[in-house]
């Protein structure tokens, strides 16, 4: 999920990646007995000295459920807009798997389906939201629509055009409101609470003692950040709240500004959500599955495996999966580990369970441990043929050098079996490297359109001799040092890799190394580009 482009000039950041703050906290119980919810907030913080470009942070709280609501949100049984309607009928099952699973952990489900509640008037639901009683001390705001949270949202203004409605369909559905109520397939249970009042809201959380909100529903650049209950009033008025990001929708025509597919519009509201007004998590919290995944979404799915803290991946990756996103058509999810340089903390990475529907993973760790429970992911991935790119350190990504903690995993054997290659260090610092083709490969996918010879001030590593079946396309020469192996092709079972040792910020600096990391992708995906 990724940032601006000339095309997009409210946008002045490139995508930049999440920094995982992992707590990893015995399991704990909630003073009601009820399993504390371990809950991974994703939000978007600026980089400092570097305007414009936003670092986001994921941080592990631990919520109690009985301290916690979830609002669904004009989750209406028809919209105007017909593509809207169909794609809140196939959010609503998911939706309501989550809405139980919550339930039974004791959080308190309001029901929001604005300017409908008159259908509900004599409904349990609908009751305990009116007898909640008056809690007083009303923040500013929560009787009408917030069009921004704050001056800083409204400066930067939305990443996305919807000035036209948001209809995507053809020809375009005529507005109106259509709507009669919630639709059925969420179900509604007496011990929930059925209100668009944001008054009632606020009274009812302060009567139950509410400090945690989920926002999930449609449309998130619309009702989700505007209504009286939205995330807009109830960050400013001090809740901690979040948006559901893969159970919500955009209105979002795609001939529009920014003109990208409907759903990486809708990632792109997600991550102004993150930067400007609150963080947001994932249904993986109650279900412990992949995010949900509307059907049509066809991009193909690269996550990137950040976990280094010598070449600053957390800002270049961002910023190439962003290019990828806009320019090539797909769908990009970065998983931060920690940058710190050691400790525990390091050995673990959140949201390894996205590989289960991944078509490319993109490694950029060094020396990491990883918690079987989460390399398992890789493992599957790999096993299921899943196309892989490593990038410079990953050729020892998972060698900890026997630094490893206490129930984690190491995989020294990830160069030689994976990426086919033999690392053994590099040499000094200082010397410009030059990149050019091995021999009888000028033809090669990878290498189409790339100006050579390329010029590194990457420290030039020595990976060779290479596994045999590799095909070597790139090599580097330094002075009074002979040719290292710098970029290849190799199979792990069925699935294609690539890896090039290059990686520095100055590399993704130089137009011809993006254009052959984007060439690589779609080699290693077998699509046309």
């Amino acid at each position: 999920m990724q940032k601006g482009t000339t095309a997009m000039p409210s946008r002045k950041s490139t995508f930049v990646v999440a920094l995982a703050i992992l707590l990893c906290g015995t399991a704990l119980t909630s003073s009601g007995g009820e399993p504390i919810l371990a809950v991974d907030m994703r939000s978007r913080v600026a980089i400092p000295n570097a305007p414009g470009l936003f670092c986001v942070a994921c941080e592990r709280q631990q919520w109690d459920p009985r301290e916690t609501a979830i609002i669904i949100c004009d989750m209406w049984d028809r919209h105007w807009c017909k593509g809207a309607t169909e794609r809140v009928a196939e959010l609503a099952p998911a939706m309501n798997q989550v809405v139980s699973a919550a339930r039974d952990r004791g959080v308190l489900i309001v029901h929001a389906p604005s300017d409908v509640i008159k259908r509900y008037k004599d409904h349990p639901a609908r009751r305990i939201a009116t007898q909640a009683a008056s809690a007083g001390g009303l923040p500013e705001g929560m009787r009408s629509w917030r069009q921004w949270k704050d001056d800083a949202e409204k400066a930067a203004g939305y990443p996305i055009d919807h000035s036209d409605g948001g209809c995507d369909c053809r020809p375009p559905c005529k507005e109106g409101s259509p709507w009669t109520g919630q639709i059925d397939a969420i179900e509604i249970k007496d011990q929930d609470a059925i209100s668009d009042s944001g008054v009632e809201v606020w009274n009812l959380f302060e009567a139950r003692g509410i400090k945690n909100v989920i926002l999930m529903g449609v449309h998130t650049n619309m009702c989700v950040l505007g209504r009286p209950f939205g995330l807009r009033n109830l960050a400013n008025a001090g809740r901690n709240v979040v948006l559901m990001r893969d159970l919500t929708d955009t209105m979002y025509n795609s001939r529009m500004s920014p003109q990208v597919s409907h759903f990486t519009g809708t990632d792109l509201v997600v991550e102004h959500v993150e930067e400007h007004v609150c963080p947001t998590i994932t249904s993986n919290v109650f279900t412990g599955r992949p995010a949900f995944r509307f059907k049509e979404d066809k991009r193909p799915l690269a996550v990137f495996i950040s976990a280094e803290n010598e070449y600053k991946a957390v800002e270049t990756l961002p910023e190439f999966a962003h290019e990828l996103e806009l320019k090539h058509g797909l769908d990009c999810e970065i998983l931060q580990a920690s940058t710190e340089k050691e400790g525990e903390a390091i050995h673990a990475v959140s949201g390894m369970e996205i590989l289960a529907d991944a078509d490319l993973v993109v490694v950029f760790a060094r020396r990491r441990a990883f918690p079987p429970e989460q390399m398992k992911y890789l493992h599957e991935f790999l096993n299921r043929g899943g196309a892989l790119i490593g990038l410079r350190t990953a050729s020892h990504a998972f060698d900890s050098r026997g630094n490893t903690p206490a129930g984690h995993e190491e995989w020294p054997q990830f160069d030689a079996e994976v990426l086919g290659g033999n690392y053994q260090g590099h040499y000094g610092a200082g010397p410009i490297a030059a990149i050019t083709a091995a021999v009888g490969v000028a033809d090669h996918p990878i290498l189409k359109g790339i100006e050579l010879p390329l010029l590194s001030s990457s420290s030039l590593y020595r990976p060779s001799p290479l596994a045999a079946g590799t095909q070597l396309l790139l090599v580097g020469t330094i002075p009074d040092q002979q040719a290292e192996p710098v970029a290849w092709t190799n199979r792990y079972k069925d699935s294609r890799v690539f890896y090039t040792s290059l990686g520095s910020p100055d590399d993704f600096k130089n137009p011809q190394f993006r254009r052959l990391l984007i060439n690589a992708v779609s080699w290693a995906l077998d699509r046309e580009e």
